[in-house]
């Protein structure tokens, strides 16, 4: 196989007396580096990601060497090529190399964990999870429940936000002791590193450690994590699984993410989904592997080929670290701009729409890269009337919430070019909005001005015409 080219990288931006440096954030980058229509604004970074053009140039390289020599690359090169991006995941974590594979997504991650795990047949076994949860997760628990037919139920912790993290923790001591006070036996708890609606940064690391001290698995969704999130410390934090997609915030192409499983958990995953040829029976036997010999572990080695997909992206994890490095100014630099401009650009935008940010007192939550801002629209609650921050707000039926939701995307999409994600959360419509290196403080701006008009639309009822 030929070398790989070279990372095409632009020569560093020139700053203070022309010395060398990273570049600015903002609208350059955006122009420079990036694919977007030009008149798009895109502010939900945090649902599908983005790559710059340097990164889709690597992709290609990759996917042409597949064309080019199918089964060489496929069967010799593509395991070099796959161990390097391992590597340079793995050192961003700052974990072992033998416990990080590559999954296409974190939904992918929490399937693999959850059917694999073998449960009792007393059906006493349960899984907890928050109110919170990212909502395909939440179907793939009741979907495990219904396959399991009974051996294995679930439990929601309910959560309102804001609130201090030591609540959070609260709620899952109070839930493990119903659980068992119900006769149940709390195998297992999934919960986020950032939460997709609302986005706020979760406390993960201390539902780790709560895990940990009632003997429950500790499931890590970092969906929203790697690229945004200080995760250097994960070895030390101990997950029992942990998955994060890599192609939302390290700017790696579609679909793309990272599975860690420590290797004392490493022989409770024993298959990938779909099973291919990495599986090794328990019943033994010798099936025959038309792949190479390999010496990696078990674990590994079943995680390496999953199937004739276009696995490219995973190849290219260890070019977003190095773009995001040399480009960029490296992580630190990335994630404390990030987490500045979404905590700014979030409080002008409150400011514009006349509402809050969504925080607590000890400012945790909003510890990321995106940012919740309220907007001037309640709903009605279940009994009794609004009251406190929602009172003289424009309140809406419940059988309104989708027709309300879905015309102000409508008109976002269709006569703004952008895509804001909303929601509705204690009673109120809130706006997440997407902090990244190619926005301005100007976009959260523009985003408040076009969300108020379109919320003052909807409060005369141009929603109903949906």
């Amino acid at each position: 196989m030929a070398a790989t080219r070279e990372l095409p990288l632009r020569e560093q931006a020139k700053v203070d007396g022309g010395q060398a440096g990273p570049v600015k954030f903002g609208h350059g980058v955006r122009d420079e580096h990036f694919l977007f229509d030009p008149s798009f604004r895109n502010l939900n970074h945090g649902s599908f990601g983005t790559i710059p053009r340097a990164i889709q140039a690597k992709m290609r390289e990759y996917q042409d060497f597949a064309e080019a020599r199918p089964d060489p690359f496929i069967r010799y090169e593509y395991p070099r090529l796959l161990d390097e991006s391992r590597a340079a995941v793995a050192e961003l974590l700052s974990v072992p190399v033998d416990t990080c594979v590559f999954v296409p997504n974190a939904s992918v991650g929490v399937n693999t964990v959850l059917r694999n795990l073998v449960w009792d047949e007393d059906a006493r076994d349960e899984i907890l999870y928050f109110s919170t949860i990212y909502g395909g997760c939440a179907k793939t628990i009741d979907s495990v429940v219904e396959d399991r037919r009974g051996a294995v139920a679930s439990r929601c912790i309910d959560l309102s936000y804001p609130c201090e993290d030591d609540a959070v923790v609260a709620a899952f001591h109070a839930a493990v002791d119903a659980s068992t006070h119900d006769g149940k036996r709390p195998r297992v708890c999934l919960f986020d590193v950032v939460s997709s609606l609302p986005g706020v940064r979760f406390p993960f690391e201390a539902l780790t450690a709560a895990c940990r001290e009632r003997g429950l698995l500790s499931l890590v969704d970092g969906a929203q994590g790697i690229g945004m999130v200080d995760l250097a410390g994960l070895a030390a934090v101990d997950p029992d699984f942990f998955v994060s997609n890599c192609h939302k915030w390290l700017h790696v192409p579609r679909g793309c993410a990272v599975l860690y499983v420590p290797l004392r958990n490493q022989a409770l995953i024993r298959t990938t989904f779909p099973t291919s040829h990495g599986f090794v029976p328990r019943a033994g036997g010798n099936r025959f592997n038309p792949l190479p010999p390999s010496s990696k572990s078990e674990f590994v080695n079943n995680f390496e080929f999953v199937g004739s997909i276009d696995s490219s992206p995973y190849l290219c994890v260890k070019d977003s670290i190095q773009w995001r490095r040399e480009i960029l100014g490296g992580e630190e630099r990335i994630r404390e701009e990030l987490i500045a401009m979404a905590r700014e650009g979030g409080r002008r935008a409150a400011e514009i729409l006349g509402t809050t940010v969504m925080d607590n007192s000890s400012r945790t939550l909003t510890n990321c890269a995106m940012v919740n801002v309220g907007l001037p629209l309640a709903l009605q609650p279940e009994e009794g009337g609004i009251s406190g921050d929602l009172a003289g707000l424009p309140c809406f039926p419940k059988s309104d919430l989708l027709p309300v939701t879905f015309w102000i995307l409508q008109k976002l999409m269709d006569d703004h070019n952008t895509f804001v994600a909303l929601f509705v959360h204690g009673g109120r419509w809130w706006a997440r909005i997407s902090a990244q290196v190619y926005l301005e403080l100007d976009d959260f701006e523009w985003a408040a001005r076009v969300l108020k008009d379109l919320c003052e639309r909807a409060a005369k009822g141009e929603y109903k015409n949906y």
